[in-house]
Parts: structure tokens; sequence; C-alpha cells
């Protein structure tokens, strides 16, 4: 049993708290977050990126997705904690878990950091106490006793992204706003998101890892927006921008007392999803009208400079990846690893003067390590690459042109049969959602099964999403689009928006394949019947085609194959020489 569990029991004990909840969020219901707000791994030792711990007086638990399965599996061993596997049938969720650990208690003390529980959870949360007399300690950061050493947040300051690279000025998109309050006879606008507060004031900062964000609030009113942040990280140039634009600074602790000085009497409008608990407590003092914030719907349909500039980081990245593989095919079985190889293709990134850092920590699993949807290469867990099986690399970076993300399965010597069809299968997938045309308003939720299709087919399926959203030169995963089996994906497409297809098969300890591209939603056609849309392919790098069963594609399936290499080779290959170019030549032949 971890340490950290016995520590956390004794503070629950001293306290009279029965169950403890620690989420992997921030103070901004973020996924990825700064290591100060990493309690959830810190706690468990389980390091993947999503995931729920719960801890009860015997009891301890985490509750995470398909995607990290095999790896909870292994970093829970001996820890105190055993693992619920969401979305398995007969699995509890953790309140109901919870609920039905403590039943028979004359009353319950459930404990959490408020500020890192969102509104819509909290209420999730109390509908399964809802027959129990339940006490909440919603303040409670139970961490910031236990945990020793506990990582400090960042002192980087915040830079401009202006309208040259955001393609609208920050005086627009406040007025945007504003006018959806007019619609709603609104008074306040409380946005909580980093990454929308990012992308709604033109600004980046580098308080979380890979991702150019910085911790801050934003509230909006009719006649003034402050932004609330550490005014360390603001210098007097950017001051002075921000106070031209008319956005005053304060400090980011001063939100609370800001909040309770003004919402009397006001209509709020405020997101639950991207709310804490201890932010929609106060603005309970007003009247809140929950809606999903402007800006997320906003920001995820990206304008003509934005796509552009997308474009552009994409190609850049696409040549970075050429280098890698080439360097990967030539030097492996020579001792390379895959930390390593990591390094490596950040280091071919790094030639782009553009490219900031990875946009995400790469996967780059062999063999069997690839059926890890997740998997982190180690010091202690890293193969070394051999001459056989496939190589599943999945990166991306973030540049000042945009974010990026790309994964390719690479062949690395002789591969099975059962190998090259579900090779085959994912590729399928891609295809045929790619080349899919729609109806305006309809939803990745809808279009998911055309991707799953060839596998289903075939008796094989993945457990989780098919594409995420993608930020400009923000978060790696955006909402609110994407495509997925879950309701979360039944918001309808729009034009701009910018998402993954990245269809997979993963069978523990055999081996993992999955083949990513990014696309925007593009107006295809109107007549009669409505308004269409259409899929822009904007990630032009090889599939290796010595996978490829070629006569289990279909004739359209294998014309789009020799298209897409024909235009990868004409797009990469005034940007390359010598043995890059070869390599692509090589690999971009038709089929």
């Amino acid at each position: 049993m971890r340490r950290e569990l016995m520590d956390l029991r004794e503070y629950m004990d001293e306290r009279g708290i029965d169950a403890y909840i620690v989420p992997s969020s921030d103070a901004h219901q973020g996924e990825y977050v700064a290591d100060h707000f990493q309690g959830r791994k810190w706690l468990t030792g389980f390091t993947g990126s999503a995931g729920t711990a719960v801890v009860l007086g015997e009891k301890a638990g985490v509750w995470t997705d398909g995607r990290y399965f095999i790896q909870a599996e292994r970093q829970l061993e001996e820890s105190g904690f055993d693992l619920f596997k969401m979305g398995v049938e007969g699995v509890p969720a953790y309140d109901r878990w919870i609920a039905q650990e403590l039943q028979g208690r004359e009353k319950v003390r459930v404990a959490f950091d408020g500020r890192v529980i969102n509104e819509s959870t909290f209420r999730k949360i109390h509908e399964a106490f809802v027959n129990m007399e339940v006490e909440y300690e919603i303040c409670e950061d139970a961490l910031e006793k236990t945990w020793n050493g506990r990582p400090n947040l960042s002192k980087v300051p915040i830079f401009d992204h202006d309208s040259k690279w955001a393609g609208k000025d920050r005086e627009v998109k406040i007025e945007e706003l504003r006018e959806e309050m007019r619609d709603k006879n609104a008074q306040m606008y409380v946005l909580s998101s980093l990454d929308d507060i990012a992308w709604f004031l033109n600004l980046r900062g580098e308080d979380v890892r890979n991702t150019p964000l910085f911790y801050s609030y934003v509230v909006v009113e009719e006649e003034n927006t402050v932004l609330f942040v550490d005014m360390d990280k603001v210098d007097m140039e950017l001051e002075d921008e921000l106070n031209n634009t008319e956005v005053d600074i304060m400090g980011y602790d001063e939100i609370g007392e800001y909040l309770r000085e003004r919402v009397e009497g006001k209509r709020i409008i405020c997101d639950p999803e991207r709310t804490s608990r201890y932010i929609y407590s106060i603005l309970e003092g007003g009247k809140v009208i929950d809606q999903q914030d402007h800006t997320t719907k906003a920001k995820a349909r990206k304008n003509e400079v934005e796509m552009e500039h997308t474009r552009t980081a994409y190609l850049k990245d696409c040549v970075a990846l050429v280098k890698f593989f080439n360097y990967i095919e030539e030097n492996a079985g020579n001792g390379l690893t895959e930390l390593e190889a990591e390094k490596v293709l950040e280091g071919f990134r790094r030639e782009d003067e553009s490219f900031y850092y990875n946009s995400f920590d790469p996967i780059a699993g062999y063999r069997d390590h690839a059926a890890m949807m997740h998997f982190k290469a180690t010091e202690e867990n890293t193969y070394k690459l051999e001459r056989k099986g496939f190589f599943l690399v999945d990166s991306g970076g973030q540049y000042r042109e945009g974010t990026t993300d790309i994964t390719r399965t690479l062949v690395m010597g002789e591969l099975s049969q059962e190998e090259k069809m579900d090779f085959t299968l994912a590729l399928q997938g891609v295809i045929d959602l790619s080349t899919t045309r729609f109806l305006k308003g309809t939803t990745g939720y809808a279009l998911d099964a055309i991707c799953r299709r060839p596998m289903w087919n075939a008796g094989l399926d993945y457990k989780c999403g098919t594409g995420h959203g993608v930020g400009f030169f923000l978060n790696i995963h955006e909402g609110p689009c994407g495509f997925g089996q879950r309701p979360s994906y039944n918001n309808p497409l729009d034009e701009g928006m910018l998402i993954t297809i990245e269809p997979g098969v993963y069978k523990e300890n055999r081996h993992g394949i999955r083949h990513e591209n990014t696309v925007f939603v593009r107006k295809s056609m109107e007549g009669e019947f409505g308004e269409f849309y259409e899929l822009e392919t904007i990630t032009f790098f090889p599939i290796d085609t010595r996978a490829i069963l070629v006569d289990e594609l279909t004739r359209a399936q294998r014309e789009w194959l020799n298209d897409y290499h024909a235009k990868t080779y004409e797009k990469l290959s005034p940007m390359l020489q010598g043995s890059d170019l070869e390599w692509l030549k090589e690999r971009t032949k038709a089929v």
C-alpha cells in the first residue's frame, strides 16, 4: 500500500471524513494540468491523464476509461487502489460506489477540493446520495496538508497572441460575448476555462506542460472586463496593451471576493461543466444561467487565418516526421530505444524556429507496448527497436502556426497476416470517415460508426473515441467537437472545426496499431435538401503500404490512398532532400 494513501486516511480519520474524492482536473477543469494539481497521480501512482481516485476508510479505487485499462492495471498493483473500468458493464460510477459502500450509515461526510470539481459533477455526486444524509466539505484540500514537496505554480510571463495569428482582435471577441449577454438579459459572464480565456483575450502562457495556458479567470460585465491572474506574470507592456483594450487586471486570488461583492441581483452566465463548485457556490448569490460557454463554440470554429496557419503547421510537422521515420528505419536494430526515439523526434521538430514544444507527451510504443493506447516509455520499461513488428508513434507539436497531432504505425520488419489485416481495417476506417459527406447539424456521435464499421464487420473494436477537437496553438484536446460513441459527442459539427480521425486495433501483449489524420469541417454543397459538409484532410504523411492487404481495399479506398500519397509527395518533397526525399518517394508509391 502506498504511503500517500495511508497519510490521506490518517488525515480523513482525524477530521471525520468518510470519503475523499480526487479528480484529475485543476481549478479550471482542465484535462492537462500543472504539476501542482496532479494530486491523483501523486496519490495513486497512476500516470494516465484521465481518472478519478476515491478513498474510503477501508477501500480505495481509481476510475479511468478504456485508453488506460492496461496501463492502470500495471501501475496500480500493490498500491491499495482497485481499478474500476469506466464504460464496462456492471462497473458502477464512483459516486454510486461511494453511496453503496457507505449505505446504512446515519450520516456521511464527503470531502473534496471544491476548486477542482465542476458544478455539473457536484450535482451528479449529490444525486447519488439523494436517499442519504450527507454533509459536503467542498473547501477541503487535503492534499495541501499531506503532499510534502508539492510543486509550486509557474511564474513564467504570459505573452500576446495578436490578430496576425488569431485572425480576430480581442475587442471584437469581447463585444461578441456582450452581444450574447444582452440576448440573455445577463449582466455578468464568468469564464473559468483556461483555453477559452487564452483564445478570448488573444494571450498565451506557459503554466501547463505542453500547452500554452496560464492560470486565470475572466469576468465580463456590461462596461468592464477583468482578467484575474498572477500579476507577476504580466509585464508593463502587456498590461498597457490590455488596458488599451479596456481589460483590467486583478490578482488571481481576488476572484472570490470580487464576485461576492457584485453578484447580488445580477443574471450571470457560466458553464457548469467548466466552472468549479467553489466559484459556482458564490455565483448562486445571483441568478445563474447555465449554458455551454459562448467561447467554447466560437473557439472551435477556426477562422480563415487560423485555418491557413494550421495547414502550415501540419506541413512543418510532417517534414520533421519524414526525417524521423527515415532515421528510425536506418537505426533500428542498433540499440535505439523507444525513449531515445522520442528525443530524436523532438530534435527534428526543434529544427523549425516556430516550434515551441511538444503538444503532449509522445507515445512511442514498440510491439506490445503499442497495445497501451497511452503508453509512456521510461528508463525502466523502454524497449530496443528491432527489425520486426510494428512501431507506433503518436505525437504532436505546438507551433506558433498551430497545434498538431499525428499517429503513424511503422513497419519494422516481418509481419503476420493478422497484423496486416488489423492495419488494413484501421486504414479503411480512416478512409471511410474522411470521404463522408454529411448534412449540416450532424454530430460526431452520429458519424462515429462509419469509422468503426470495417472493424465491427471483423469483430473488432477500440475502447475510446474515434477523434477529438484540436485547438489553435492551444489544447491538443479541444471541445465541443469530436467523433465517438458517447452522448458527449452530440454537438453538431460546424465549419472550421478541427478534428482528428484515429481508429486503432489494440491487442494486449501482442500489438497496437493506430492511424491518425486531422481534418477541417468544410462546406461542401447546398441544394433542396439542405447544406452539406465534408472533411478536408490537412495531415499529409505516408501510411506504410507494406502492411496493407491491398486486395481487401475497395476500388474507391485504393484510389483515395494513391491520391493521398500523390498529394503528400507533392506537398512535402520541396522541403526535403537527400535520403529523406528518397524515403518519402519510396513510401508514397502507388499500390
